[in-house]
C-alpha cells in the first residue's frame, strides 16, 4: 500500500515534465484570448462524459492556462496515467509528445482559495511556480494538499462516479520519461487498460 506521504511526493514529482532550461522556452498560449469568468468543460472519456465547472476567481493564472490548453485540443486522447484510488487521478501528458513543446514554460502559482475536496480539479506541480499542463482530480477530500500550494480551479459537477471508477491497476508504474518521449504509443503498448479522455471541450461560458 502506498503511504500518504509518498502520494504527496508523487504529485510534485509527477509534474516535473521540464528541466529549468526548458522552462525558459516560449509558452504556447496564443495572445489575446479572453478567459471567461467561468466555463464548463466536457471531458468525453472512454467511460462516459464528465463535466467540470471552472471558476477563474479560484485560480486566475491556472484557469487562463487551462482554457488555452483546452481550446488547443491539448488533452484529446490523453491518458489518466496515474490513478491512485481514494487520492487522485492525474492526467495532462499529451498523446503526441510533440504537443508539449509549446507549453513547457511554467506559470506562476495562484494563492490557494479553495480546498482540495473530493471532485475538485487542480494543477500538479514540481515545486513552487512550476505548473505547466498536468492536472489531477481529487478522488477524496485531500485538505492536506492546501498547505502545500495546490490551488483548485474547478470541480466536477457531473460524472464524478465515472472519475472515481477510473482504472487504478497500474498505480505509479507508467514512466513519465517514456510518456514524454513516446506519448500514447508507449502507454497503449505497456499499459493498455488505462482510461483516457477522448476529447476535452469548453461547452459553455460564463461572463
Amino acid at each position: 500500500m502506498i503511504s500518504p506521504s509518498r502520494w504527496l511526493t508523487s504529485l510534485a514529482l509527477a509534474a516535473a515534465v521540464t528541466s529549468p532550461a526548458l522552462a525558459q522556452q516560449r509558452a504556447g498560449p496564443p495572445a489575446g484570448q479572453q478567459t471567461p469568468d467561468s466555463f464548463l468543460v466536457r471531458l468525453t472519456t472512454n467511460r462516459g462524459p464528465v463535466t467540470i465547472l471552472v471558476y477563474r476567481a479560484w485560480a486566475p493564472l491556472g484557469v487562463d492556462r487551462l482554457y488555452q490548453l483546452i481550446r488547443a485540443g491539448f488533452y484529446d486522447q490523453a491518458r489518466f496515467f496515474r490513478v491512485l484510488p481514494r487520492f487522485v487521478a492525474q492526467f495532462g501528458l499529451p498523446a503526441d509528445p510533440h504537443q508539449a513543446q509549446p507549453w513547457r514554460q511554467a506559470i506562476p502559482d495562484d494563492p490557494v482559495r479553495q480546498s482540495n475536496l473530493h471532485g475538485t480539479v487542480t494543477f500538479a506541480t514540481a515545486g513552487p511556480n512550476t505548473r505547466t499542463t498536468q492536472l489531477f482530480i481529487n478522488l477524496a477530500d485531500n485538505p492536506r494538499l492546501d498547505a502545500l500550494g495546490f490551488a483548485p480551479l474547478g470541480r466536477v459537477t457531473q460524472g464524478l462516479p465515472i472519475v472515481d471508477a477510473l482504472n487504478g491497476q497500474y498505480g505509479e508504474s507508467p514512466s513519465q520519461d517514456e510518456i514524454e518521449k513516446q506519448g500514447n504509443a508507449y502507454l497503449k503498448r505497456t499499459f493498455p487498460k488505462l482510461d483516457y479522455i477522448v476529447t476535452a471541450r469548453v461547452v459553455r461560458k460564463g461572463r
